[in-house]
């Protein structure tokens, strides 16, 4: 069953489930309370009686006008008093007996019947076992008991009413129920084809995308439907991103095998033909071969990264101790392609907790970007200097071709390389920031490039936390 076939049952399910248990539960309440409210009345219907009785009997000094109470109430069975009260005018306060479910009867003191309006026991006779609630009348002002007046429903007669009462009800109820299922039904339907609409639409971009299609979701709202739709588009994005890094490292890591493959076959074909002395030859082809070297070593690397296998030998070691070896190490480099490489620190630096030689291979790609990027004459600038309590931030600074300002967010993605070093010629496959990053953010650190655009320079700052802060 689709997903919009599921929603939408459940949705009708769920609405005739409630519509039932609001049915069963509003019939028995109101059954329930419908007991309760007839026995109220019937309390205070005895209460009021009891009282025009009491009255009644102070007027005429005994029981002779009871029977007028009770039709003034509209209690009365007896035709003959019902007439007197139609003459009188006062028809409408007389419900004739064969309408009137209540009995009412009179008793008193001494236990005898004065009055029963169903005329089922006589006046003067013995009344006992009488049902309905039962209501002393006295006389005011002396509060004298002269007797008790029963109220007592039909209750057959009632309940064949509330029955007819309850019926009605169940019917309106369904009625409106039906009415309410018909319109979750128009709901549901709206609802499912809202929710499986962007679900279909999502399947349709990633089989496109599977396909290698590039392909964009159009998002119209911002919850989580539209969240999913900008997640998706962004996921394309990136893949896209990613199949034109591949693409390009395909070219650059195939120039770069291609060169000191080609070194190694001439030099090696010189050697052969006795064009080349063994010692040049042999320089050239190890030269050639610790590039290649170099090139598998950092793919081996992120490779160990990606599985999450990075293991760090963490020291406490000083700034400028790292700087300065550093320093050494890359200023003949500098010096071949002509390059002024200073060091600029700033004074009684901490020191930091870092695995040594990690710290050099990261440090050193920069300082090889920094070098190469640089014109003969140019200067790279390699400094540190406290950024907080807790972190250093050691820079490099270049005065070279500088970054373009949408190439500054991918600097540090794999493969990634600036139009401005592919027209300048400079050599790489675009990881050796990439594992500059890796390893900074292993140490807990992070890093960032800035440059006002082509021509302007470059700054790297790699922050890099404190030895008291990592051991915390």
């Amino acid at each position: 069953m689709s997903l919009r076939k599921q929603i939408t049952a459940a949705t009708i399910l769920l609405v005739i489930l409630t519509v039932l248990i609001s049915s069963v539960v509003a019939y028995l309440a109101t059954e329930s309370r419908l007991g309760v409210f007839v026995d109220q009345i019937s309390d205070d219907e005895a209460s009021r009686l009891a009282h025009g009785l009491g009255r009644a009997y102070m007027e005429a000094g005994g029981w002779q006008t009871a029977d007028a109470v009770l039709a003034e109430a509209g209690y009365a069975y007896d035709e003959t008093v019902q007439r007197e009260q139609s003459e009188s005018g006062e028809e409408n306060h007389i419900e004739v007996f064969h309408q009137d479910p209540v009995r009412v009867v009179i008793v008193d003191n001494d236990g005898s019947v004065v009055l029963d309006n169903f005329a089922q026991l006589a006046p003067g006779s013995s009344a006992s076992n009488l049902a309905g609630h039962r209501k002393p009348v006295v006389t005011a002002p002396s509060n004298q008991a002269i007797g008790h007046v029963y109220v007592d429903v039909n209750h057959e007669r009632l309940s064949s009413e509330s029955d007819g009462f309850l019926s009605t009800l169940l019917y309106i109820i369904l009625i409106g129920g039906s009415i309410t299922v018909g319109f979750a039904i128009l709901f549901a339907v709206w609802l499912s084809k809202r929710i499986t609409a962007p679900v279909r639409a999502l399947t349709e971009a990633t089989q496109a995308v599977a396909k290698g299609d590039a392909t964009r979701l159009q998002v119209t709202t911002s919850d989580e439907l539209g969240q999913m739709g900008e997640a998706f588009n962004q996921m394309s994005s990136t893949l896209e991103t990613q199949r034109a890094l591949r693409r390009q490292l395909v070219n650059d890591v195939s120039h770069e095998l291609n060169t000191p493959l080609s070194v190694i076959q001439l030099e090696a074909a010189g050697l052969r033909d006795g064009l080349q002395s063994p010692d040049d030859a042999s320089e050239h082809i190890i030269q050639e071969v610790e590039r290649l070297r170099g090139l598998v070593t950092d793919l081996d690397w992120l490779a160990e990264t990606d599985r999450g296998e990075l293991q760090l030998n963490l020291e406490a070691r000083s700034i400028e101790e790292l700087l300065s070896a550093e320093l050494e190490r890359w200023q003949p480099q500098a010096q071949v392609h002509q390059v002024r490489l200073s060091l600029q620190t700033a004074a009684e630096l901490p020191d930091i907790e870092v695995d040594r030689g990690r710290f050099s291979q990261a440090l050193g790609n920069v300082l090889g970007n920094a070098i190469k990027s640089v014109e003969t004459g140019g200067n790279v600038l390699l400094g540190a200097h406290m950024k907080s309590d807790a972190a250093v931030t050691i820079t490099v600074f270049d005065d070279g071709i500088g970054i373009d300002p949408p190439d500054l967010p991918h600097v540090f993605d794999r493969f990634y390389r600036t139009q401005q070093a592919r027209h300048q010629g400079i050599r790489g496959t675009g990881l050796g920031l990439a594992i500059t990053r890796a390893i900074v953010e292993a140490h807990g650190g992070s890093v960032e490039a800035t440059s006002e655009g082509p021509g302007q320079g470059a700054t790297v700052s790699i922050h890099w936390p404190l030895a008291s802060a990592g051991t915390e």
